[in-house]
């Protein structure tokens, strides 16, 4: 290996932007690290095995490592080596004999091989990962690749309030993997999401916004590794700028892009769920794979003891976003992705890690200013997991009016409702209205709550009444993994069943399920395949599967699926009706109402207000919410009722307490192809259904 100068020009160059910046005569490299002592940048050639020349980077700005170096070009592969001390009991693991990737690398190749010469440790050693290691680990890890940016791509859509949108989730190699009318080489891979066959199946169903499962550029776990199994979910990012290159059939950025660019044209917007709150090299006994290596007292939260990491994400380290360079590089990290390459918005894993401070989550923490007030941020929808497993971690309400979060009460009050559980009347009438107990407050609305059934962490809708207990053994857990607390029901068969009985009792709570979330107030999201009735056979973790049990298995014509067709009717029916995607918390105000009456009242099963013994019932599984808008709009109020006590309910429209008018039936579980007739004298609403009718 030649000495840097008796090859390449250097000069200081710049220190921003951080990361490999492509100049018409060489590249600009800039690392951030305070603890240093020395940085080295070292040049591979175009296969990533052989590493040509180590190139001293002596220019440091304000923590801010940075060389250009003359006659390289677009798609060098590269990487670092930085000294400093190794003294894991203050913090430092400074190991120069492992390579370490650029944290702000747009392009990575290879994937990591767990060999032991990845640890920054020796393992088996006496003195664990307190002991180091002298072995080269560059021919077992990814390099970095510099790349020249591409033309920022916009949405040049009108913006799709979150009342209206309707988002759907899906993994991005499962949901493709088995659709059928995409070409079989190109199922699973990143173009299949633009392929029309699949963009013409969300316009079937009235989707708006595609939100995937993380695409950045991530590493298995090594226990996953011995199992012969992958991290099929994504949730183990190495960089936040690069693509997983799994899914990419040739080059991950520019298919990446046209599949932006094809939803953009076919009216939809894409939402990706990014983890920021850890990274792949785990805790104390993970790999050096970049952070660590190149300062890791700055970028990660250490315990007391500061050998051993703080664990609130539950995979073995935190990013530590008390950090201003760490929020940064979260903050580019996301313009990155709005800006080049033309994302609309992200939901945010485990997003309670991004607002705690030193003293613990707080509403008004750094990161949340500094992206509240970024122009290339403010137009972007922002969707957290409101949790973690840290103290204080669990966060829904407190996160800022223009975020919106994932409701877990919604889901576990509608499952616990339709599985027929007590007391549970007064939570799902709130949810209903948007959970203003749980988000009300000043400047809110209810674009603050994500309503979902399910997603991609549980049972699927299929499995929810199917499976009364998580069948996980594929995972290699011994069923130790997942959730326990499913609020599931299988109708007396646990799993598949040919009773038709059962499947038709099946069915109908599926639809129960589906429209009691499209017909509540809030942003609602759909996990993909729940459309078609997809299982997982019972294994509500299928993080590890890829395979034929995680890949969606879609039916020849999933558009003529009955469920589809009746997922399609109800987010038509919200599309088109205002009073169900209504933003103001309501509260029974009248103001400007038809004929008077309150924005919402709740009426028991003779259509009169409710009572406070009717709400404290606690075998009663009947509500029936009246919305009223105004004279202006077409349909001037709408009637839900859910029904999930064992009872038939006739209602009289003959009564003081519904506004007059041509009344209409729109959704009924209990008869989903029903025809939408006009409705006379009474509103017939059968035991265990969801019923819409419409006062215009």
């Amino acid at each position: 290996m030649e000495a840097a100068s008796a090859k390449r020009k250097v000069k200081p160059g710049a220190a921003y932007p951080l990361g490999s910046t492509v100049t018409p005569n060489g590249i600009n490299f800039t690392l951030y690290s305070a603890h240093a002592e020395a940085v080295e940048l070292c040049l591979f050639d175009s296969t990533g095995t052989v590493e040509q020349e180590r190139i001293a980077v002596t220019y440091r700005s304000d923590d801010v490592w940075h060389v250009w170096v003359e006659g390289l070009s677009a798609n060098q592969l590269y990487g670092y080596r930085v000294y400093g001390p190794y003294l894991p009991y203050e913090g430092h693991r400074f190991n120069p004999n492992k390579l370490l990737s650029d944290p702000y690398a747009k392009k990575m190749v290879g994937e990591l091989e767990y060999h032991d010469a990845i640890f920054g440790y020796t393992r088996g050693h006496a003195d664990g990962h307190l002991s180091f290691d002298t072995r080269d680990s560059a021919p077992y890890v990814p390099k970095s690749v510099a790349i020249e940016d591409s033309v920022p791509l916009q949405n040049h859509n009108a913006p799709i309030s979150k009342s209206d949108s309707v988002v759907y989730e899906a993994h991005p190699k499962g949901a493709t993997k088995q659709f059928p009318g995409i070409p079989t080489d190109e199922r699973g891979y990143y173009t299949a999401l633009a392929a029309p066959a699949f963009i013409d199946y969300l316009k079937h169903l009235g989707i708006t916004a595609l939100e995937l499962l993380p695409i950045h550029f991530a590493a298995d776990e090594p226990f996953l590794d011995k199992k012969g199994l992958v991290n099929y979910w994504g949730y183990n990012s190495l960089g936040f700028f690069a693509l997983s290159n799994r899914y990419a059939r040739k080059d991950a950025v520019e298919e990446f892009r046209q599949v932006v660019t094809a939803l953009h044209k076919s009216g939809f917007e894409l939402i990706l769920d990014v983890v920021y709150n850890h990274t792949a090299e785990a805790d104390e006994y993970g790999p050096t794979l970049s952070m660590r290596g190149i300062d890791n007292l700055s970028y990660y939260r250490l315990a007391q003891n500061k050998s051993k990491y703080i664990n609130d994400s539950g995979t073995g380290n935190t990013l530590n976003l008390s950090n201003p360079r760490v929020i940064q590089i979260v903050v580019d990290s996301l313009r990155y992705w709005k800006t080049l390459m033309g994302v609309d918005g992200f939901r945010f894993d485990l997003a309670s890690i991004l607002g705690r401070e030193n003293h613990g989550f707080d509403t008004g923490a750094g990161f949340f200013d500094v992206i509240q007030q970024d122009p290339q941020l403010m137009s972007a929808k922002f969707f957290a997991e409101p949790w973690d497993i840290g103290p204080g971690g669990y966060q829904l309400g407190h996160f800022p009016n223009h975020w919106s979060e994932w409701n877990d009460q919604y889901r576990d009050t509608v499952r616990r409702f339709w599985k027929g559980e007590n007391r549970t009347l007064t939570k799902l009438a709130d949810h209903l209205l948007g959970s203003s107990s749980i988000f009300e407050r000043i400047g809110s609305n209810t674009e603050k709550t994500t309503n979902f059934v399910t997603a991609h962490d549980g049972f699927t809708l299929e499995d929810l009444v199917s499976y009364e207990h998580k069948h996980n053994g594929a995972n290699g857990e011994e069923n130790r993994d997942g959730h326990n607390a499913n609020y599931s029901y299988n109708y007396g068969c646990e799993g598949p069943t040919h009773k038709k009985e059962i499947l038709n009792a099946r069915a109908r709570h599926k639809r129960n399920l589906l429209a009691t979330l499209f017909l509540s107030q809030g942003v609602p999201m759909l996990l993909a395949g729940d459309d078609v009735g997809n299982s997982q056979r019972g294994n509500n973790n299928a993080y590890c599967q890829d395979n034929e049990l995680a890949w969606i298995d879609w039916p020849e014509a999933p558009s003529q699926h009955d469920l589809s067709k009746f997922v399609s009717a109800l987010i038509s029916a919200r599309k088109r009706i205002s009073l169900l995607r209504q933003t103001k918390f309501l509260h029974g105000e009248v103001v400007d109402t038809y004929q008077g009456f309150p924005n919402a009242s709740w009426l028991n099963q003779s259509a009169t207000p409710m009572t406070e013994n009717e709400w404290s019932s606690s075998n009663d599984g009947y509500l029936c919410l009246l919305l009223v808008g105004n004279s202006s709009c077409k349909t001037k109020a709408a009637i839900i009722t859910i029904n999930n006590s064992s009872n038939d309910v006739c209602i009289e429209l003959d009564t003081d307490h519904l506004p007059t008018g041509d009344w209409y039936s729109c959704i009924d579980t209990a008869n989903p192809t029903a025809a939408s007739d006009q409705i006379n004298t009474s509103i017939d609403i059968k035991a265990k259904s969801v019923s819409l009718v419409l006062c215009e």
